[in-house]
């Protein structure tokens, strides 16, 4: 069982920089989703870019990347002990994109424009809000 019982008090309202009327989205796809020739990589890479700067303009991009599949990952438990595993059934990654929006719709929109450049579909998730990250 997880303990919430914090060692001193949460701090009442948001952090700085984050307004509660805004959401944190997670868009994302596995890399297998990508199927491109050598000749369209380089375009789907800078109409991907581009988007991510529309992002970063518009003041709403987060953080994004993607996940280096040449490094395998590692699960560390809860005892500190580390192996080379992961979660059953948890293959990760892909592209992953983390906006700052507020509605469900706006992030539909950025998750088809990033869609329309990656040449993929794209998986829309929202994170839940917790007051002391």
């Amino acid at each position: 069982m997880v303990d919430f019982n914090y060692p001193q008090p949460l701090p009442s309202g948001p952090p700085a920089g984050h307004h509660l009327d805004m959401t944190k989205y997670l868009i994302s796809f596995p890399s297998e989703a990508m199927v491109l020739t050598d000749e369209e990589f380089p375009i789907v890479s800078a109409e991907s870019h581009a988007v991510i700067e529309e992002a970063k303009a518009a003041g709403v991009y987060v953080f994004g990347g993607g996940i280096e599949e040449e490094v395998d990952p590692v699960l560390v438990s809860a005892d500190g002990s580390v192996s080379t595993e992961t979660y059953p059934g948890s293959e990760l990654n892909g592209g992953f994109t983390v906006l700052e929006l507020p509605t469900r719709e706006d992030a539909v929109e950025w998750a088809r424009k990033i869609a329309a450049a990656c040449r993929c579909a794209q998986e829309l998730r929202e994170f839940g809000y917790d007051p002391a990250s």
